[in-house]
C-alpha cells in the first residue's frame, strides 16, 4: 500500500488526506526523506540552498492572549512588559542593515490599547530606512480589526498603505479550533486565520505559511492543517514558503499542565518530509535550525527543505522557551556548502538579493 503511494507521488500526483496519513503511520524514515527529496529536486534542479538576512523585531511582549505554548509574553498589568521605542526599531533596522539584512520581521503580543494609527505609523517611520517590512500575522491584524472596529480587508488596506510589505504566517499553529480553544482561546479561529491569508493575497501581498505541532495535536488534525493551507494556495499562489517546527515546552503554561514529550529530531524530520509531499503547490519549504540547531538543519535539506531560514539576527519567542541556536551569516554559508549545496541570499519573495 505504501508502495502504490510512493509510485504514485514520484509520478507527479497529488495524494489525498488518506493517503498523507497512511504514510504517516507505515512509512519509514528513509521512504519518506527518499520521496520527499525527490520532490525538491524535482522543484528545484539545481543544489542551490537559499537564506534571508533578516532580524525578528518584537515591538512589545505585551499580550492579552496568554497562548498556554508561549513563554515571552507578558501580561498588560506586568510592569516588566516592553514597547519598543522609535529610537529603539531605529537601532536594530541600522544594525541588520549593517550586517547586510533585507527586511525585518515584525511582531508583537495583542497589546490591549495600541489603535491602528500606532501601527501605521510604526510603520511609515520604519519605511524610512528603506527596510521590507514582513510584518503582522493574522491574529494581530483581527486584534487591530476589533480594536478599530473596521474589517480586517481594511486593517489590511490601510497597513499597506502605511508600508508592510509581506505577511509572516504566525499563529498559525494549528489550523483547529479544537487544538485552538485548547492552547489560545483568546486568538482568532482558524477560519479567521485563512480568511486575512486569502485577503491579503487578494490585495497583492505574499505570505508565508507556518505550523507548529508535536504538542496536543492528533495526526488527524496536522492533516486538516496542511489540508487547508493547500487549499488555499490552490485559490491564491499567495504563499511563498512552508515553515514547520516542534512545540518548545520548557516554560510554557501548556508543558506545566499537560505530559508532553520533547519532539526528537527524528519526529521533527518525519513531518517535515511528510509536508513537503503533501503540499505539492508549495514552491519553497524553509528548515528550522531555530529550534533544531545546525546538525538537523543540514540533514533537513534531504528531507524536503530548499531554505535554510533566516539568520535571525535577534530571535526571543524561542529563546523564552530555552531554545539558544545562533547561526551568523558565514556559519550558514558554510552548514549549506558542508552539505554538498551552494548557499545563495534572497528576498522574501525568493529572488535573489
Amino acid at each position: 500500500m505504501v508502495r502504490s503511494i510512493i509510485e504514485k507521488v514520484e509520478a507527479g500526483s497529488r495524494i489525498d488526506g488518506d493517503e498523507f496519513l497512511r504514510l504517516s503511520e507505515k512509512a519509514d524514515l528513509y521512504q519518506l526523506g527518499f520521496l520527499a527529496d525527490s520532490i525538491r529536486k524535482r522543484l528545484h534542479p539545481d543544489p542551490v540552498v537559499t537564506y534571508v538576512i533578516d532580524r525578528n523585531i518584537n515591538y512589545t511582549d505585551i499580550c492579552i492572549s496568554a497562548c498556554k505554548f508561549c513563554a515571552f509574553f507578558k501580561a498588560p498589568e506586568d510592569k516588566k512588559g516592553v514597547l519598543l521605542t522609535k529610537d529603539e526599531l531605529a537601532r536594530k533596522i541600522s544594525e541588520t542593515q549593517e550586517l547586510g539584512g533585507t527586511q525585518i520581521l515584525l511582531q508583537g503580543g495583542l497589546h490591549p490599547d495600541k489603535p491602528l494609527e500606532f501601527y501605521e505609523d510604526m510603520l511609515r517611520f520604519m519605511k524610512t530606512t528603506g527596510i521590507h517590512v514582513h510584518g503582522f500575522s493574522p491574529p494581530e491584524i483581527c486584534h487591530f480589526a476589533e480594536l478599530s472596529d473596521c474589517s480586517t480587508r481594511d486593517v489590511l488596506k490601510r497597513l499597506i498603505a502605511a508600508g508592510l510589505d509581506s505577511m509572516p504566517g504566525g499563529g498559525a499553529e494549528i489550523l483547529s479550533d479544537r487544538v485552538r480553544r485548547m492552547l489560545a482561546p483568546r486568538k482568532c479561529s482558524a477560519d479567521r486565520w485563512l480568511k486575512v491569508m486569502e485577503e491579503a493575497h487578494t490585495l497583492g501581498m505574499r505570505t508565508t505559511a507556518t505550523m507548529m505541532f508535536g504538542h496536543v495535536e492528533t495526526m488527524e488534525e496536522r492533516l486538516e492543517h496542511l489540508q487547508r493551507l493547500r487549499d488555499l494556495q490552490d485559490r491564491t499562489g499567495g504563499f511563498t514558503a512552508f515553515i514547520s517546527w516542534p512545540f518548545q515546552p520548557d516554560n510554557t503554561a501548556l508543558a506545566a499542565t499537560v505530559d508532553i514529550k520533547k519532539s526528537t529530531g527524528f519526529s521533527y524530520l518525519r513531518m517535515l518530509a511528510l509536508s513537503r509531499i503533501f503540499l505539492d503547490n508549495f514552491d519553497n519549504i524553509q528548515a528550522s535550525w531555530v529550534t533544531q540547531g545546525p546538525k538537523i538543519a543540514q540533514v533537513s535539506l534531504f528531507f524536503g527543505a530548499n531554505d535554510f531560514g533566516s539568520t535571525m539576527i535577534e530571535e526571543n519567542v524561542v529563546a523564552a522557551a530555552g531554545v539558544h541556536f545562533r547561526l551568523s551569516e558565514g556559519e550558514i554559508r558554510r552548514l549549506v556548502q558542508a552539505a554538498g549545496f551552494e548557499p545563495r541570499q534572497r528576498l522574501m519573495d525568493y529572488t535573489p538579493a
